[in-house]
């Protein structure tokens, strides 16, 4: 079977919702030109190692590394994994345990679950959340894995200063090693110091590093994500297999050959052209769900910028919007229908779900159900995906297909390596930078000086 993924731009066309809300065939000829001299900036930052995400599928070392390390504390039969991170150090980890291990896995016994520990992700800093953590993940029985490239970030450090704190006390300082995982910058004269570094020498823990050149959202193919994946038994080589396969089509600097442009290409338009300053994307299958939430991230930090390359303020970038089918068919949709046309859709499918569900002949005296016998649950989430699909097209709604063939690591590679691709030529149609994100740092600054410190 095929395991490519496809885009299929025809319902954002003019052919399908008008030249008001479509793409017509001289606007895309028209972007051919500049996506070519984008394209030949990328390459030149690719092979210059401006930024280091194109590459990362290729690091086999560091893959060796991450699955060595991972098989060590497997052995010592952790019940959790506990990540502290936020951010791009939590997401894409997030996306990846969403798509790529059995619904409900934390509930599952570990045999189950195949000896894999079970995972919680602390991404946020709410005091009640993390104090129920603690209670059930407990130091003897969890590895800790903390994330931040700066070592900085207040909220990861504060967690990580909370259970420092509590493996001393719980299990003894000599002992912490083997409960702790660092992920953060390299150590070096051309470095930034990380405040984790400190953290590394301090107990002599097992840590990884996240390249210079990779910032935080489009670090899941790092160590970021990639042990924590492999501590999950996620197939980490068909991840970045699938970067590789994604990778190749990327290559191409033709607007119709490669899906990260073309998309990236109507993004832009939809914006500039024709009004369309939202993007939702909106996935057909809860495996999904979460690689929307870190598309969201990796779209809104990577465009949303208030100067273009030139210094000139121009206040650009889409806002993202995550939605799920067909559960925000009943809370959103009316919204997307009738309301403000004013969105792009990107609508996630799968060619073919790994389970299918029998709907039986129950309730037989209701005559109004006679539709749904003898059908399947796989067969009804393609119609109503179908019908979501029709609908906005009625209402003019432009949108978008991506059609993985099935859900394995293997299509998820593919789908996040050209949603990163597609957000870096983005940022070159929008001119900005698409790897800084000023904004977030100017916050994280006042924050600092309300606690007490130095900016």
């Amino acid at each position: 079977m095929n395991m490519d993924i496809r885009v299929d731009i025809t319902r954002a066309k003019s052919a399908a919702v008008g030249k008001e809300h479509g793409i017509t065939p001289a606007e895309l000829a028209e972007m051919e030109s500049p996506v070519r001299a984008a394209h030949k900036i990328l390459r030149k930052e690719r092979k210059e190692k401006t930024y280091g995400f194109y590459d990362l599928h290729k690091d086999k070392a560091t893959l060796k590394a991450v699955k060595t390390a991972a098989a060590g504390f497997l052995e010592k039969g952790f019940d959790n994994l506990v990540i502290l991170g936020i951010g791009g150090s939590a997401l894409g980890i997030t996306a990846l345990h969403t798509a790529l291990t059995p619904p409900f896995y934390n509930e599952m016994t570990r045999r189950q679950r195949k000896g894999h520990p079970r995972l919680f992700v602390m991404d946020n800093i709410d005091p009640v959340t993390f104090r129920g953590m603690m209670r059930i993940c407990p130091p003897r029985k969890s590895l800790y894995v903390v994330i931040s490239k700066s070592g900085g970030t207040a909220e990861t450090i504060s967690q990580c200063m909370i259970m420092a704190d509590a493996m001393e006390k719980k299990i003894g300082k000599a002992a912490i090693k083997d409960h702790l995982v660092v992920i953060t910058s390299p150590k070096g004269k051309n470095a930034p110091k990380s405040l984790l570094h400190p953290v590394v020498a301090e107990y002599q823990c097992q840590s990884f590093e996240i390249p210079l050149n990779v910032g935080g959202r489009f670090s899941v193919f790092t160590p970021v994500g990639l042990f924590p994946a492999a501590m999950l038994g996620i197939d980490v080589d068909g991840l970045l297999a699938g970067c590789a396969a994604m990778d190749k089509r990327c290559a191409k600097a033709g607007l119709m050959e490669n899906p990260a442009y073309l998309r990236a290409t109507v993004q832009f338009l939809m914006d500039t052209k024709k009004g369309k300053n939202m993007s939702v994307m909106m996935p057909y299958a809860d495996g999904l769900k979460d690689v929307a939430d870190w598309y969201c991230q990796l779209w809104a930090e990577s465009l949303g910028k208030r100067f273009n390359l030139e210094g000139e303020e121009v206040f650009s970038g889409q806002t993202p919007i995550k939605a799920l089918g067909a559960t925000d068919q009943h809370s959103q949709v009316q919204l997307y229908r009738e309301g403000p046309n004013d969105k792009i859709f990107n609508i996630v499918e799968l060619g073919r779900f790994d389970k299918s569900l029998r709907i039986p002949n129950a309730l037989g005296k209701i005559r109004e159900l006679d539709y749904l016998r003898g059908k399947s649950m796989n067969r009804l989430m393609s119609a109503e995906t179908r019908g979501t699909l029709d609908a906005l097209k009625e209402s003019k709604r432009p949108c978008m297909r991506i059609i993985l063939p099935r859900l394995n690591a293997h299509t998820v590679g593919q789908l996040l390596y050209m949603l990163e691709v597609e957000t870096a030529m983005a940022g070159r149609l929008y001119n900005v930078n698409t790897f800084d994100q000023p904004g977030v740092e100017a916050g994280k600054q006042i924050a600092r000086k309300r606690m007490g410190g130095t900016a």
